[in-house]
């Protein structure tokens, strides 16, 4: 544990914004294995804080045993996030001996990190990512962009008749998903996620994550 770096004022304007991408409260950590789906989603996009004892409500409540509380955490982090997270825990001390644990995530260099409650079953390994104020399990095309994020080269592509195919239906969409794109370029599956998963990585195209379906846009111009 690190020693306190927030007081109790700044831990109450920090509930008041409410959750959102880089913000969330857990009241406290009977379930572990749903905590650390917020830890790992926050290392995978932007970083974040989780406040455990403080309700979706946006009530202080404070943990009684936050000895008890802070091991739980650290032993499901340790044993289940792979590879291995970056993150701190301060505490914050509330009027009645309870406590608040603050745990902060960053932005992880070395993503994506999953998450592997079973050695025996290496494909039951889960990536959650960040999308509003929801953790939610990664697509393939989204693990392979967030490898291919972390590889040090120039993505290169050819622009050829289902590169125009998507393109021409962006200009008239706004939007695709992979299904689609396959279906409308008479391509497969495969392909289809392929060509995406490149496009984003060179930066012509900006995925959206879902917990149902993930879409594609023309990334806009900083």
């Amino acid at each position: 544990m690190n020693p306190s770096v927030m007081d109790y004022q700044a831990l109450k304007n920090l509930v008041k914004r409410g959750e959102s991408s880089s913000l969330e409260f857990k009241l406290k950590t009977n379930h572990p294995e749903k905590i650390i789906r917020g830890v790992v989603a926050f290392a995978n996009t932007n970083g974040g804080i989780m406040l455990i004892g403080v309700g979706d409500d946006k009530k202080i409540v404070g943990l009684k045993y936050a000895d008890e509380d802070e091991y739980l955490l650290v032993r499901a982090i340790n044993k289940y996030c792979f590879p291995r997270i970056s993150y701190t825990i301060e505490r914050v001390q509330l009027y009645d001996e309870r406590e608040v644990l603050v745990v902060r995530v960053p932005r992880s260099p070395t993503r994506p990190h999953y998450i592997l409650t079973d050695p025996a079953e290496p494909e039951s390994k889960k990536v959650y990512v960040r999308v509003a104020d929801k953790s939610v399990q990664a697509s393939r095309e989204v693990r392979e962009i967030l490898k291919g994020e972390q590889a040090e080269r120039d993505i290169r592509f050819s622009y050829g008749e289902k590169e125009h195919k998507l393109m021409k239906h962006l200009d008239e969409h706004n939007s695709i998903t992979v299904d689609l794109f396959a279906s409308i370029a008479g391509i497969s599956r495969r392909i289809a996620s392929r060509t995406l998963v490149l496009l984003v990585l060179a930066n012509v195209l900006e995925i959206h994550p879902s917990d149902v379906v993930d879409h594609y846009t023309t990334r806009q111009l900083q």
